[in-house]
C-alpha cells in the first residue's frame, strides 16, 4: 500500500534509533550463516529437543476434558507451545494467537482486537470461548472477550490449545466456532527469578519480574508483576489515533501435592490500566480474580476435580454524543460496567469396563452486572443477576483397537432462553500408525447477551415520540449451529507432520436488525438471518534439518449468509460477516548457532468483504512480515530484537465499515533483555 508522506515521516522519526540497532543485528545473521555446518547440531531452543513424533504426542485437554495425545484427538486442534510464543516475539496474548493458522486475528487499534475461528469475526465477535487455566474469560454484555484485559506473563504459558469448530458439548454455550484454552506452567516449573525489560517504537516501555520457589516439600509458589506502555497508532488521514494504552498487572500461583492422590492449586491476578479512546477521552479498566482447584486421582482409572473461581471486572468508558445524519440524538457521557462472576465446577472421570472412558460434570455460575448508563448508551435493567446451571456427560468408547466413538451432550439452563442441549458425536480411526482419520457432528448455541436483550440507545434530543434509536428485544432467541467436520492428522516419515480438516456449518436464527413498522425508529434485534459456511484448514510442520523447521498454514472460508424468506434485516444479513476468504501463514525457525535464534513469519490475509446497509465495502488484502533475532549471551542473559509488520509503514487489519479516519497498524520494532537466575 502507498503511504501518505506525513505518516511516513511520523513513523520514521520513532523508528530510526531502534531500526539502526535492528539492522546491525541482522548483519549478525548474515555473518553467522557461514557457521551453519559447524553449529547445526547444537540446538539451543526447547522445540529442538522434541522430535516431530514427540510434538504430535503432546497431551491436550480441550477436546475431551481429559488428557489425550494431540495426534489422536477427533477435532481440529492446533497447539501453540510456550517456546513457540517465546520465539515469535509476541508481546501479548492476541499477538501469540497469530501463531494458530486456524484463527483470524485482526488488530483494530493499539488495544483492541477481533479474533474468531471459521468466520463471524466482527467488532463484537461472540462465537468463541476463551479459558485461562480453566477460568472462562467471557462477558455476558455481548457474549465475547475483552482481549485487552486477558494477560499474563507470556513466559509462564505452557501451551495454548486452539480448537476450531464447536465445543459446546463440554464447554457450553458460546463455544460455537471454537475454543481457546490457555494453560500456564505449574509453580514447580517456574522456580527461580526471571526479569525482562524492553523498549521499542510502539512499546515505549515494558518490564516484568517473576520469582518462584519451594515453600515445603511438594509445595511450590510463584509471584509476578508486569507493566507496559504502548504508543498510539496512526489514522488513515495521517493524524494520531489517540489509542495509547498502559497496563500494570500482578499475580501469584501456589501448587501443592497433599499426598499420593490429592493436589491443590490456588492462583489469582490483579490488573489496572488506562486506554485512550478513538472517539475521545480515556477509559479506565481494572479487575481481579482468584481460582482454587482440588483434584484427586482415586486410582489409575478414576479422577475427580473441583474448581471454584471469582472474577471481578470494571470499566469506565467515555461514550461520544450520538447523532443521525447530523441531527443530535444524545449528548456524550460516561458508561460504567461492573461484572462479578462466581463459578463452581465439578468433574468426575472413570473407566467403565474395558471399552468405556466416561467423564461427567456439573456446574453453576452466577453473574452480577451493574451498569451506570451514559446518555447515548444504556441497559434496562441496569442491575442484573443471572444464574446458569450446567451438566454434561461424555463417553469415549473403544469399538475396536484402532476405532473410537465419542458421544456426549451438555445440558444448560439459562435465564434468557431456558433449557439448551448441545450434543455431539465424534469418530476417530487410527488407520495405520501415525495417522488418524476423524469425523464429527455437533450442535452448538449462542445464548442471548445483554446487548441482544437489554440495550438501549436513548434519543432525548430527537423527537418526543421517539424515546430510543436502538433497543434490545426481550424475545431474542438463541443462535443455533449444526456443524459437520471431517479431518486427517498424521506423520510422513520422521520429518513431516500434517493436519487437514473440512467443515460445513449450518446456522439458524442469527441476529438481525429490524425497524419499527410505524415510526421506523427504534431499531431492534431479531433472529431473521440464516446461512452456511464451509471450507477447510491445513497446516504442516517440516523439519528441514536439526537446526531449521518450517511450518505452513492455509485456511479457506466460504460464507453464504442471507435473510430468511419473508423476514427483514437492515443490513441484508451481512452485518455479522467481516472475514477473509483465504489466509496463508509461513513460519521459519532457525538455530543459526548454538546461541543464536532467527525466526520469521510471513502472513497473507485476504480482503474483507462486508456489507453495510446494502453498500459493499472492501478492506484490501495485505502481506506482512515479522522477524525475531535472539542472542543467548550466557546461561543468564538473552537479548532479542523483534520487527513486526516490516513490509509497510502501516496497514488496515479490520474493516472499519466507514470512510472516516480509522486506525492503521504501524510497523514496529521492539528490543528486549531477559535475565534468569
Amino acid at each position: 500500500m502507498f503511504s501518505d508522506p506525513r505518516r511516513t515521516r511520523h513513523s520514521r522519526a520513532r523508528l530510526d534509533s531502534v531500526c539502526t540497532a535492528f539492522g546491525g543485528i541482522l548483519g549478525i545473521v548474515a555473518l553467522s550463516s557461514t557457521a551453519f555446518g559447524a553449529t547445526n547440531a547444537q540446538r539451543a531452543s526447547d522445540f529442538s529437543l522434541l522430535s516431530i513424533e514427540e510434538l504430535t504426542r503432546i497431551e491436550i485437554t480441550s477436546v475431551s476434558k481429559s488428557a489425550e495425545p494431540l495426534a489422536e484427538a477427533p477435532a481440529a486442534v492446533y497447539v501453540i507451545s510456550g517456546d513457540a510464543i517465546r520465539r515469535s516475539g509476541a508481546t501479548s496474548i492476541p499477538e501469540a494467537l497469530r501463531l494458530a493458522p486456524n484463527l483470524h486475528v485482526a488488530r483494530r487499534s493499539a488495544h483492541s482486537w477481533s479474533i474468531s475461528a471459521r468466520g463471524f469475526n466482527t467488532e463484537l465477535a461472540n462465537k468463541l470461548l476463551v479459558l485461562i487455566d480453566g477460568r472462562a474469560v467471557y462477558t455476558p454484555l455481548y457474549s465475547g472477550v475483552y482481549w485487552d484485559r486477558q494477560d499474563t506473563l507470556l513466559e509462564d504459558i505452557d501451551r495454548i490449545e486452539v480448537v476450531s469448530g464447536p465445543g459446546g458439548t463440554l464447554w457450553g454455550a458460546n463455544a460455537v466456532n471454537g475454543v481457546i484454552n490457555i494453560v500456564t506452567k505449574t509453580a514447580a516449573e517456574t522456580r527461580g527469578t526471571y526479569i525482562e525489560a524492553g523498549v521499542g517504537s510502539e512499546i515505549h516501555g515494558a518490564a516484568a519480574i517473576r520469582h518462584g520457589g519451594e515453600i515445603a516439600p511438594g509445595m511450590h509458589y510463584r509471584a509476578y508483576g508486569k507493566f507496559f506502555k504502548r504508543d498510539e497508532q496512526t489514522q488513515s488521514d495521517g493524524s494520531d489515533a489517540h489509542d495509547a494504552w498502559s497496563m500494570g498487572q500482578g499475580g501469584f500461583r501456589i501448587d501443592a501435592d497433599l499426598g499420593p492422590q490429592d493436589a491443590v492449586t490456588l492462583q489469582g491476578d490483579y490488573y489496572d490500566g488506562r486506554e485512550e479512546v478513538l472517539t475521545g477521552g480515556t477509559s479506565d479498566i481494572s479487575g481481579y480474580n482468584i481460582l482454587g482447584r482440588w483434584s484427586r486421582a482415586r486410582s489409575d482409572t478414576s479422577n475427580l476435580t473441583l474448581q471454584l473461581y471469582y472474577d471481578h471486572t470494571f470499566q469506565a468508558l467515555p461514550v461520544p454524543a450520538l447523532s443521525i445524519t447530523g441531527v443530535p440524538v444524545a449528548p456524550a457521557g460516561l458508561f460504567k460496567d461492573q461484572l462479578d462472576t462466581f463459578d463452581l465446577d465439578f468433574q468426575y472421570g472413570f473407566r467403565f469396563g474395558t471399552r468405556h472412558n466416561v467423564v461427567w460434570g456439573l456446574g453453576y455460575r452466577h453473574t452480577h452486572n451493574v451498569i451506570s448508563d451514559a446518555p447515548a448508551l444504556a441497559f434496562d435493567p441496569d442491575v442484573l443477576n443471572l444464574d446458569l446451571f450446567t451438566g454434561f456427560i461424555q463417553d469415549n468408547i473403544s469399538l475396536l483397537d484402532n476405532l473410537a466413538l465419542t458421544v456426549g451432550t451438555k445440558v444448560e439452563h439459562n435465564e434468557y432462553t431456558g433449557l439448551e442441549v448441545q450434543p455431539s458425536v465424534r469418530l476417530a480411526w487410527q488407520a495405520f500408525k501415525g495417522h488418524t482419520l476423524w469425523a464429527a457432528v455437533s450442535r452448538a448455541v449462542r445464548t442471548p447477551s445483554r446487548i441482544d436483550r437489554d440495550v438501549r440507545q436513548p434519543a432525548p434530543l430527537l423527537a418526543p415520540a421517539i424515546e430510543n434509536v436502538l433497543i434490545g428485544n426481550p424475545n431474542f432467541e438463541t443462535e443455533r449451529l449444526i456443524a459437520y467436520e471431517l479431518g486427517h492428522r498424521g506423520r510422513i516419515g520422521a520429518t513431516l507432520a500434517t493436519s487437514i480438516s473440512f467443515f460445513y456449518n449450518d446456522y439458524d436464527d442469527i441476529r438481525s436488525a429490524s425497524l419499527d413498522p410505524v415510526t421506523t425508529l427504534p431499531v431492534f434485534f431479531e433472529n431473521n438471518v440464516e446461512g452456511e459456511t464451509y471450507g477447510f484448514e491445513f497446516n504442516a510442520l517440516y523439519e528441514a534439518t536439526q537446526w531449521w523447521r518450517l511450518s505452513l498454514g492455509y485456511t479457506l472460508l466460504r460464507e453464504h449468509i442471507s435473510v430468511k424468506s419473508g423476514r427483514f434485516d437492515l443490513n441484508n444479513g451481512l452485518n455479522e460477516v467481516a472475514d477473509p476468504e483465504q489466509q496463508v501463514q509461513i513460519r521459519s525457525s532457525m538455530n543459526v548457532a548454538s546461541n543464536i535464534e532467527f525466526d520469521a513469519a510471513l502472513r497473507w490475509v485476504d480482503e474483507l468483504r462486508v456489507n453495510n446497509a446494502g453498500v459493499g465495502i472492501t478492506s484490501p488484502d495485505y502481506v506482512e512480515l515479522d522477524v525475531r533475532l535472539a542472542w543467548q549471551i550466557n546461561e543468564m542473559f538473552e537479548a532479542s530484537i523483534v520487527g513486526q509488520n516490516l513490509l509497510h509503514d502501516e496497514h488496515v487489519e479490520y474493516d472499519p465499515r466507514t470512510t472516516s479516519p480509522h486506525p492503521e497498524i504501524e510497523r514496529a520494532v521492539f528490543a528486549k533483555l531477559s535475565v534468569r537466575f
